[in-house]
Parts: structure tokens; sequence; C-alpha cells
């Protein structure tokens, strides 16, 4: 289908021999798997943040060996790093008390991952600004979170795209949206965790959606299906065939409205990405979905 590109969060998971990986060794697992998915998302960079002056960067021999593992019409979706959407740090305990991250939004720090993930231009698609959940104490209001983002963002390269996925459910509401348009960002849809659904959501704001969007499928509860999986990620654990029905539903909305979208599916959603891509496939390929109702 034009303008959609399914593939999984992160790739490298022995236990996907002989559902995405043949048997061989040494395996080269992203070129394996550049033959069966047009897109994949980068995660692993994402965790860049160590201390007050400790940040990882992607290395460019690691960037090189990516580019030369994927064919011409491979897409990346990647997770920009933690460094830039970390308000503070990560604390050990509740207790602790909290620590400015002096490089949230620091567009210094981003153009400097950009510069070096600049070898794989041609293949990056959404380049995804994932932000936890800001309490109060994190951030004081809705209105000052988009007034920050406002700013940082007038300043980027915008050949690139950028999306935004936020932890609070109570900015997902029209001036959210209306925001996102203005700024000419997209929105990250994440199903899981404590986000509302993806479906509901849909329901309310689905027009807002015009130039592309990211659908993460993630579980509920990671831990429940890690302990069942046993750390093996070939098996549909947890089917979840009436959402999935409906979130094909979505898909193909956006598609008739020529919205290009990203969907990356994780193995925590059911118990293993590529069986679950399989599924999602065959709901968009029988139409097998409700109507959607989109105010």
């Amino acid at each position: 289908m034009e303008n959609l590109y399914i593939g999984t969060c992160s790739w490298k998971y022995d236990s996907w021999r002989g559902i995405v990986y043949s048997d061989k060794s040494p395996l080269n697992h992203l070129q394996e798997y550049g033959r069966q998915y047009n897109t994949v998302e980068i995660d692993q960079w994402f965790w860049s943040l160590f201390g007050p002056d400790k940040i990882a960067l992607p290395s460019p021999f690691t960037v090189q060996e990516y580019l030369e593992a994927i064919p011409a019409d491979f897409r990346f979706s990647i997770k920009v790093p933690n460094s830039v959407t970390l308000t503070h740090f990560y604390r050990n305990q509740k207790s602790d008390p909290l620590q400015e991250n002096s490089h949230f939004l620091s567009v210094e720090l981003f153009q400097r991952f950009l510069d070096l993930i600049r070898p794989l231009q041609e293949h990056i698609g959404p380049l995804m600004f994932q932000f936890e959940y800001l309490n109060k104490q994190k951030m004081s209001s809705q209105e000052e979170f988009q007034e920050r983002i406002g700013v940082f963002f007038e300043k980027l390269d915008r050949k690139y795209r950028y999306f935004l996925e936020i932890r609070n459910p109570n900015y997902l509401n029209a001036d959210y949206f209306r925001f996102l348009q203005r700024l000419n960002l997209g929105h990250v849809f994440l199903q899981g965790y404590y986000m509302p659904s993806i479906v509901d959501l849909y329901s309310k704001i689905g027009s807002f959606i015009r130039r592309g969007t990211v659908i993460r499928l993630h579980g509920p509860d990671r831990g429940d299906i890690e302990k069942e999986s046993g750390g093996k990620w070939n098996r549909i654990l947890q089917p979840k065939d009436d959402e999935l029905s409906r979130i094909a539903g979505i898909v193909r909305d956006l598609l008739e409205r020529k919205v290009e979208v990203y969907v990356n599916m994780n193995n925590h959603y059911e118990g293993s990405a590529p069986l679950s891509i399989q599924r999602l496939e065959k709901f968009l390929t029988t139409g097998d979905s409700e109507d959607l109702e989109r105010k």
C-alpha cells in the first residue's frame, strides 16, 4: 500500500529465526530484516543521558553499518536521544530530589545528533521526540510545554520530519493538535502503558492528522508478557484481534486521505512483533474492521 510503512520496534532477536531470519551464522540481522520489511524503529539511540556531562550519541561506525545493510527504499523511524527530551534526570528513588537536565531541548545537542546520522539522510523517516509523563514539578502546564516546544522547533532544519510522543493524556486535546498543525509536527499514537486507546483518541481528533503519523503498538504490561514469553518472541501470547481490526480501520482511513503512516510493532504487544504484523496485514487486506467516525 502506498504511503504505508510497517515494521518492528528494534530488530535483533534470535527467537525470530525461522520467521524473519535464516539459520546461517554469522547473521546480518538488519540486512535480512530489510528483505521483508520497509521500515524499522531505532530505539537504542534514545538511551543517551547518563550524567550531566555524560551523553552517548550514535557512533559513525554504527551509522555506516546500518546504511550498508538496507535496500534503497528502506526507512528508519528514529527515537531522538533522551538527553534532548528529558526535563530532569531519572531518579533511583521517588524520594530523591529532582535534578534538571541542562540539555533539555538543546538545539546544539540535537544538531550534533543530526550531523552524526546524516549519512542515513535519504532513509530517515520520522524523527520521534518521546517525552515522559510530565508532572507539575517537571512542567507547570500544557501551555508551558507548547511554548518551549515551539521555541525549539522554530530553530531546527525543516528538511526532516519531526513527530512528538507525549505521555500526558490530559494534553491530548484539540488545542494540542492545532498546535502540532501550526508547527507542521506529526503525532505519535502510542497504544499501551497508561495512555488512552488510540481508537478512542482517533475518533475525536483524527481529522487533525493530515500530513503523516506514527502508530506505535506496545502492550499494557511489559513485565507480564516478558514472564510469559521467557525471552522468546516467536509466538502470539496475548492476541488482540478486535483491537488490531480497529487499528487497521484507522490505517485505512489515513491512507484514503493520503496521509503517510508508519506502524511500529513491539514484541510486547502480543508476544511476537513479526507475527503481529502478519495479523495486522490480514486485517488491512480483508477490511475486517468497524467504520470510524471522525469528529
